[in-house]
């Protein structure tokens, strides 16, 4: 029985990934063992996938993405400062920390769209008119940006409220009015 999507195309079966007790990661779908790096592979193909532990079938997703991403930041290049995650672990345990969450996913999902989007259109352009594009204003470039702007302003606006109604619901508590 395959599942529908909210547009009605059929929904990819979620691939089953089965973590051993000796740290090796089966991949149900291929019979065969695969690595991190593979896993990696398939979260940048957008392929969906779970990680179920293989004696408890406990979902181990989060922790094997968290390890993709430590490997990551370790390598090379990493994509946070120490600044930015100490920020990011000043969250944990505050009451923000759900907003939050959900703030850095959804500015995430909007960056990423505006890069879709820049994707699809440089598909069209030479490297001439590549090189133009980048060098002048565009009001499309521009448009876009702004979109991203304007959502991620939106998200930041709603965790102000969401701040706001906190104070308000902790000084009503104690008696205190606005």
């Amino acid at each position: 029985m395959t599942s529908k999507k909210a547009n009605g195309q059929p929904k990819p079966a979620q691939r089953v990934i089965k973590k051993y007790p000796n740290r090796r990661l089966y991949d149900t779908d291929t019979s065969t063992y695969i690595t991190l790096a593979e896993v990696k592979q398939l979260v940048m193909e957008g392929q969906p996938f779970v990680v179920r532990d293989a004696k408890t079938n406990e979902d181990l997703t989060r922790s094997i993405l968290l390890q993709i991403i430590l490997e990551e930041e370790a390598g090379g290049a990493p994509m946070f400062s120490e600044a930015a995650l100490a920020n990011i672990i000043r969250f944990y345990g505050h009451a923000m920390q759900g907003f939050m969450g959900s703030y850095l996913e959804k500015n995430v999902q909007a960056f990423t769209d505006f890069q879709q989007q820049m994707a699809e259109q440089s598909k069209t352009l030479t490297p001439e008119m590549w090189s133009q594009f980048l060098s002048m204003p565009n009001p499309m470039l521009q448009g876009m940006m702004g979109n991203y702007v304007e959502q991620s302003k939106a998200m930041f606006e709603k965790m102000q409220e969401q701040i706001q109604k906190n104070t308000e619901q902790m000084f009503g508590a104690f008696g205190l009015k606005k």
